[in-house]
């Protein structure tokens, strides 16, 4: 059966963003079944809408089955995670730009406080999330005007996830002109063949 990778675009993101169509044409090369679903009204993202969207567009997932989420990606990779039944293996996560906190920065937009203030607020149960695989990357960048580097600290702590510090890789968006991103197919193709 052939391993699956679903790419999960961020807040404000799109499925053509960035380096997600390199991602999917690098991990097609390999044999990889990716998918890079439209998520639902991404410029006002809620968490049941995604978790629900994530579970339709997945079906039955199994340890043939990886994830690389973009910021708020991440969060919703996690929430859905949390929702699968107790007994279901996935084979991993990559978090790229992942938040548990944001930066003032990422609040400043009309209307971002309030599209923010669930996913900041409702949380994350670390402890259910860990039981479904232990195959986690969490990648963040040294000048994230979104992300507070002190996160990547959580994700160690709460996922013994592999923490990866890039250089000068903004939010690692389409706008910070970041196209291909070898360390995301490199961690994807090392966490698969566990």
């Amino acid at each position: 059966m052939k391993k699956r990778v679903f790419i999960v675009h961020g807040w404000d993101g799109y499925l053509e963003e960035g380096w997600f169509p390199w991602l999917k044409k690098e991990l097609k090369k390999r044999n990889f079944k990716v998918f890079v679903p439209s998520m639902p009204n991404p410029d006002e993202p809620t968490i049941d809408a995604w978790i629900q969207f994530l579970k339709k567009q997945v079906g039955n997932p199994d340890k043939e089955t990886f994830f690389v989420g973009h910021s708020i990606g991440c969060q919703a990779i996690l929430r859905y995670l949390k929702s699968l039944p107790q007994e279901k293996r996935v084979g991993g996560t990559i978090f790229v730009a992942g938040w548990i906190h944001l930066l003032p920065e990422a609040r400043e937009e009309k209307g971002a406080e309030e599209i923010a203030k669930p996913w900041l607020e409702t949380p994350i149960l670390w402890n259910k999330i860990i039981k479904h695989t232990n195959n986690f990357v969490a990648i963040f960048s040294d000048n994230d005007p979104f992300v507070p580097k002190e996160d990547s600290k959580i994700f160690k702590e709460k996922l013994n996830a592999r923490i990866i510090l890039e250089t000068d890789k903004g939010h690692f968006s389409g706008s910070d002109n970041i196209n291909e991103f070898p360390t995301v197919l490199n961690s994807l193709l090392e966490i698969s063949k566990k």
